[in-house]
């Protein structure tokens, strides 16, 4: 049996390792291309003015503080667009709203060709900095519709590569504006090349992708998913992993330039590494955790995350350019590995859960799958204004200390925090669930791998 592209699909189980090897799994990979492809450039798009502010020179009457604000602005859209992004899969479907959200990706790139030269006011830059935003819902729908495609046992790997290709639309647009400037040509020269990309990815995803009917108008699954106590945890974690890598990444060109005095085209040559990495490492996070336990390889990896950002404080400190490129490569790296661990984590959270209130079989699956799926992208909305927090703590502390020192001394701190929460809420004790069936109380309890979460 096979599915062409573009149809619903009413029959759906992936858990089936029959169907898997017969039909599933060919067809969730198909999915799974567009959707990074989509996904992709709207990470692009959402990230444009991390590198156009990288072209706005002493002409445009732009302070550091000032770009840190449109920055923080366009990072605080894109963190809240992905709650209803995160919901229209199950209205209009993940192939029909990939559409739609590829083809919206047309309103900032073409406003920001029309407004970007000297001359024109900061709150326009604003206005148009805001609708740039929306390429930052592309990653809650598109995680939110991957997930329902992959069997549980594959989730780690699939939803990182999913992110992961959605992330290294951050560097691809740095780079694209590291030859840009390097040639002396103009933004405008940058957005003209996204806008015929936008309508190519809005038209594969028509011709090639399909509608899951099981994860259609189930709303419902958003409220229940907002009441799990997990949703908010995980939220937590994910602003210390995604949060510190989109906020890195729309702040790092502008902390080089500010702080350490690098040309805009001296801060491009340098500032796609860390998100390149970043993304490229994402998958094997997911890939660690499916393997050793998503809870264990997130735990460590806050400590290594501590212990980079303590080195880029001394770093910063002593104005040592060079350890503080590397340091925050490495951070990058990191922010990569427990964003891929992280997400891991939530489908393996709910399906424990259904499995502790007694369900069994497809049952369960469909249970942790449809929670799973809504919470993804209230988390993924948390993550995102980590970014913003970010990029207003830079702003504050280059205000205050005209360096990014305290900045880093606030990450150090939060990271200690998610390290203590990972281990208290994951770790510190065998996770318990009641034996399936009417008699559940009066048998032992059955105890749960941490390599599930």
């Amino acid at each position: 049996m096979t599915f062409p592209g573009g149809r619903w699909i009413e029959h759906w189980d992936p858990e089936d390792e029959t169907f898997w090897k017969e039909t599933g799994e060919r067809t969730a990979r198909r999915n799974l291309f567009f959707s990074v492809l989509s996904e992709h450039i709207g990470f692009s798009v959402w990230t444009l003015w991390s590198v156009l502010v990288l072209f706005m020179g002493p002409e445009y009457g732009l302070t550091p503080a000032d770009k840190f604000l449109l920055t923080s602005v366009v990072t605080l859209v894109g963190a809240v667009v992905r709650v209803p992004y995160t919901f229209a899969v199950a209205v209009f479907g993940g192939r029909n709203w990939t559409i739609v959200s590829a083809g919206l990706l047309l309103v900032p790139t073409v406003a920001a060709f029309a407004v970007m030269e000297p001359g024109t006011s900061f709150s326009t830059f604003l206005l148009v900095g805001l609708l740039a935003g929306i390429g930052g819902g592309n990653f809650a729908s598109s995680m939110t519709n991957i997930n329902a495609f992959f069997p549980l046992r594959k989730k780690g790997w699939a939803l990182g590569l999913n992110a992961g290709g959605g992330n290294v639309g951050v560097p691809v647009i740095q780079l694209a504006a590291l030859a840009i400037i390097g040639a002396n040509g103009g933004p405008r020269v940058l957005l003209g090349i996204y806008i015929p990309l936008i309508l190519v990815a809005a038209v594969l995803a028509a011709r090639f992708m399909d509608n899951l009917a099981s994860v259609k108008n189930d709303t419902g699954a958003a409220k229940d998913a907002a009441r799990d106590a997990h949703t908010w945890i995980m939220s937590v974690l994910y602003v210390g992993t995604f949060g510190s890598f989109i906020g890195y990444s729309f702040a790092f060109g502008q902390v080089l330039t500010t702080q350490f005095g690098r040309t805009p085209l001296q801060a491009a040559y340098l500032t796609f590494i860390g998100p390149l990495l970043g993304s490229l490492i994402r998958p094997l996070g997911g890939r660690l955790a499916d393997r050793y336990g998503g809870a264990r390889i997130t735990l460590w990896n806050f400590v290594a995350m501590a212990a980079a950002t303590a080195v880029l404080v001394a770093a910063s400190t002593a104005e040592s350019l060079a350890l503080f490129v590397a340091a925050f490569v490495v951070l990058f790296v990191l922010t990569g590995l427990g964003n891929g661990s992280t997400f891991k984590m939530i489908p393996g959270i709910f399906q424990n859960k259904a499995l502790g209130k007694g369900l069994a079989g497809e049952a369960a699956v469909a249970y942790g799958r449809r929670l799973s799926g809504a919470s993804m992208g209230l988390i993924g909305a948390a993550g995102a204004l980590g970014g913003v927090a970010i990029n207003l703590a830079f702003r504050q502390s280059f205000l205050f200390l005209g360096s990014g020192t305290g900045a880093f001394v606030a990450f150090l701190v939060f990271y200690a925090v998610c390290f203590a929460v990972t281990w208290a809420v994951y770790l510190r004790r065998p996770v318990t669930r009641p034996a399936a069936g009417p008699a559940a109380g009066a048998e032992p309890k059955a105890q749960l791998s941490h390599a599930e979460v």
